[in-house]
């Protein structure tokens, strides 16, 4: 369907008052379509004047203008010209809209646990259209009357507020404060429900009928979460939840983490956990609570014009909800995590061909601002704005989001609107700062020079900034510098609040680069003189949005500061920092494995521990010749299997290390046993999700067949088990089990997102680069008409998952060329093969480095 474009929004947002839209959906007709009936009341600028609405259904019934019927042939796929304007007028759609299997519009899902039918909408960024008619773009915003006519023993929930049940069937609920058309939601089925209330505000919880009892068991923590959050959040911002009611629902084959409709948050329900999870998958929930709510204000409260300023909506959501994870809950090492997994993900894409500013001078359609759902959006934009508070200061920054939500309460905004509300509070003009911070691409790398005298000294401490060479913009940074002490060289006063045995933090200083003076080379002044410090770490507390590299001397002092250095972010700093080393290819993979072995165990930080693990698996497997891989993924198991080893029985640590351990091992007696309940460590409990790992690892190494994964699924019958099993058949390793999925993969249209997505996750596997090696070819051939199957997200998604990312070669890399000098691809695809050919490329710069 053709994607909206900016210059049609801006001509139509010129010409459009949106005044209501009053919906009518009737889901009593079936397993395939829906009705749906759509009112809207809207004044035009110009009468006499024409424009467009978009909908999408299988079948247009009839369309009326002001009463004046219209031809429903007229339909240009998903367009439909309006001609003759009036200043006030009344258009009213009646069609069959499909329900989908893809997440995305009226998503329809039938629980294999007990047969029971959900439904739920998800519109953004523009499959309204899925669902009703519209003027599917952000900043013709309207109030939403929604009708549901369902059966009689559903639950149905919407944006608003319950008004009427004035018949059993039938569902009324009250007019909603202007939405933008991507934040319309739903949900309709036999769902579970719990209640709750705070400051004045109803609160609920919804999840499928099979998913009850891990509701009922996990209520309290997410009311709590939720109660914090809002508490939080009225005191940060001084403006109440602007929406009334605060569901949230826990839905099926939600193809994002959540999405932030107002009154009605949706969730994928993995975040009901149906097995054992560690602490860091539960503050992994809370922080999607967060991040989601701060949405209520940055997306919904205030939306943004069009999709070049998604950052107004994600960035700012991004730091909030860790923010508030960290001040409000009882996950109060947010940030750690912040700057070891969601860091990490803004780094790397910012690295990418693909890379694009946070704020993007021009977003031309709206399926580009998809392809921009990224680590840009996110983790980028949100450490730049965690870099502007630690510029302006707290108490600037916040009067000025409140000068700025005052202004635009239930309207639109740019960036333009927000760095006149923060100008205008801090009395800074921060023209400058978004030119480099937010308008230009690329990230900054910061390295610590060092001079020493004969006698240890300081002679001289820079700090120099660069730049890669296709975007060689320096940034002004505000950085900690962190000069840390091994206990038989500590010099200075013993003992800081960030100290642990053996480790004393000297001094930490926070300094502002400026990149103008000496080409990006600081110089330390304070340090000079000083007595050398075993570890100098840049960018200590984690202010700025740059890479960092050690001096040698630091570098060299990182396995032995480590167990002794007891903030858990510097640590994931140092992690983080030698992680993306090897990736960069600066030093080998086995400097990595050598300082896991060395300091992964002593390290007390749960959320450490599962990315340095889960971050070095895939190094292993692409950036090691198949000949030294085995040794090296043998070191890796027996540093998992030393951390299972000493984890305490039935908490978090052991959970997370015996995960490691069965991604790694090859010892497929011990993983047997493990499903036959024989030598299981004390207090580790096989459950169904571990049972599916274990499982998992031993088809790919051709332990287990068909038979095992039948009889596993007959024993889980849910949802996950039938995905789960999917992704194990896929990864066994047999011609036809990969003939069936790569069928899958490429051509079925029958099956759900999660069903897709799984057989495309189980495919390529590095101990079976052989047995796929005749697919590689077939990826680039056949992937563009297979994306043209698929509606966008799921497309981009199961391309992603099914690139040949082990076949490790300049072969690849040239079919990757020839698919891009295509000029037909779709933009997700496009996005798709370009990052995964670069990561490609590193992995084949590290390879030929280590020969």
């Amino acid at each position: 369907m053709p994607s909206l474009t900016r210059v049609a929004a801006t001509e139509r947002a010129a010409l459009l008052t949106v005044e209501s839209y009053d919906i009518e959906l009737d889901l009593t007709g079936g397993e395939v379509v829906f009705r749906s009936v759509t009112r809207i009341r809207f004044r035009s600028t110009t009468p006499g004047a024409g424009t467009f609405v978009e909908v999408r259904p299988t079948r247009l019934l009839g369309v009326r203008l002001n009463g004046r019927a219209l031809d429903p042939a007229a339909l240009d796929d998903n367009q439909f010209a309006l001609t003759g304007l009036l200043a006030d007028n009344t258009l009213v759609v009646e069609a069959e809209m499909a329900y989908s299997n893809a997440g995305e519009g009226l998503h329809r899902f039938v629980d294999p646990a007990d047969g029971n039918t959900y439904l739920y909408a998800m519109s953004g960024i523009d499959n309204a259209q899925r669902i009703f008619a519209c003027f599917d773009q952000p900043d013709l915003k309207a109030p939403v009357v929604l009708s549901v006519v369902a059966p009689t023993d559903w639950t149905v929930a919407g944006n608003g507020e319950l008004a009427a049940t004035p018949a059993p069937g039938r569902w009324e609920f009250a007019a909603t404060p202007p939405l933008a058309t991507y934040l319309v939601s739903l949900i309709a089925g036999p769902y579970h429900l719990l209640r709750g209330e705070h400051d004045g505000i109803p609160l609920g919880v919804y999840c499928r009928r099979s998913l009850a009892e891990y509701l009922d068991r996990d209520a309290d923590e997410i009311f709590t979460v939720t109660r914090q959050c809002l508490d939080r959040l009225h005191e940060l911002f001084d403006v109440r939840y602007p929406f009334g009611k605060y569901d949230q629902a826990f839905v099926p084959e939600f193809n994002m983490g959540a999405m932030e409709n107002p009154g009605l948050v949706t969730f994928r329900d993995e975040f009901l956990h149906r097995s054992a999870v560690t602490d860091a998958e539960r503050e992994q929930r809370a922080n999607t609570i967060a991040h989601e709510m701060a949405h209520m204000w940055f997306g919904d409260l205030v939306t943004l014009r069009w999709w070049d300023d998604l950052w107004l909506n994600e960035s700012f959501a991004e730091y909030f909800g860790t923010r508030v994870t960290a001040e409000a809950t009882r996950f109060g090492s947010a940030w750690t995590t912040f700057a070891l997994r969601r860091k990490a993900w803004g780094y790397a894409a910012d690295q990418r061909p693909s890379t694009h500013p946070v704020a993007p001078s021009e977003v031309p359609d709206a399926a580009e601002a998809l392809s921009n759902l990224d680590g840009i959006s996110y983790a980028k934009g949100a450490s730049v704005l965690r870099q502007l508070v630690a510029w302006l200061g707290d108490e600037a920054f916040l009067a000025g989001l409140r000068g700025f939500f005052a202004t635009h309460r239930f309207g639109n905004a740019t960036l333009a609107d927000l760095l006149a509300a923060l100008s205008a509070s801090s009395g800074r003009d921060l023209t400058g700062w978004a030119e480099v911070w937010l308008r230009q691409p690329q990230l900054n790398t910061l390295r610590a020079e060092i001079r020493l005298r004969d006698d240890g000294h300081y002679a001289e401490v820079a700090v120099v900034q660069s730049a890669p060479s296709g975007h060689p913009l320096l940034r002004p940074h505000r950085i900690g510098v962190g000069l840390y002490d091994l206990a038989d060289t500590a010099d200075g006063d013993p003992g800081s609040a960030g100290a642990g045995p053996g480790v004393r933090v000297r001094r930490r200083i926070e300094v502002d680069l400026a990149p103008v003076v000496d080409g990006g080379r600081t110089v330390l002044d304070e340090l000079t003189g000083q007595p050398a410090a075993r570890l100098l770490l840049l960018n200590d507390g984690d202010l700025t949005f740059a890479k960092v590299r050690l001096d040698a001397g630091s570098a060299a002092a990182v396995p032995l500061a480590l167990p002794g250095l007891s903030d858990p972010l510097a640590r994931a700093l140092l992690w983080s920092e030698t992680l993306d080393a090897v990736t960069d290819g600066e030093r080998p993979v086995s400097d990595l494995v050598a300082l896991i072995v060395a300091a992964l165990p002593a390290e007390p930080e749960l959320i450490v521990v599962q990315d340095v693990l889960n971050r070095t698996r895939p190094l292993l497997d692409r950036y090691l010749d198949p000949d030294v891989r085995p040794a090296a993924l043998e070191q890796l198991a027996g540093a998992c299997d030393r951390l299972l080893a000493t984890a305490p029985p039935g908490g978090s640590r052991q959970l997370a290390a015996a995960r490691s351990l069965i991604g790694a091992t090859v010892d497929t007696a011990v993983l047997a046993g493990w499903l036959a309940g024989e030598d299981v460590p004390d207090g580790l409990v096989v459950d169904a999700e571990l049972r599916w790992a274990v499982l998992r690892r031993l088809a790919v190494l051709g332990a287990v067949g068909e038979p095992e994964i039948a009889a596993e699924q007959a024993a889980d019958p849910s949802a996950s088990g039938a995905e789960r099993a999917a992704t194990c058949r896929a990864a066994l390793p047999d011609p036809e089990a990969k003939d069936r999925a790569w069928q899958v993969v490429t051509r079925d249209t029958t099956l759900s997102n999660r069903l897709l997505e799984a057989n495309a996750a189980g495919f390529w596997q590095p101990e079976q680069v052989e047995l796929t090696a005749s697919y590689v070819e077939r990826y680039f051939a056949e992937m563009p008409e297979a994306a043209g199957r698929r509606t966008p997200w799921v497309a981009d998604q199961v391309a992603g998952l099914a690139y040949p990312r082990y076949a490790v070669a300049g072969r690849t890399r040239e079919l990757a060329a020839a698919l891009l000098a295509r000029d037909d691809l779709p933009t997700g695809l496009r996005r798709v093969v370009t990052d995964a050919d670069d990561d490609l490329r590193r992995a084949l710069l590290s390879r030929t480095a280590a020969r």
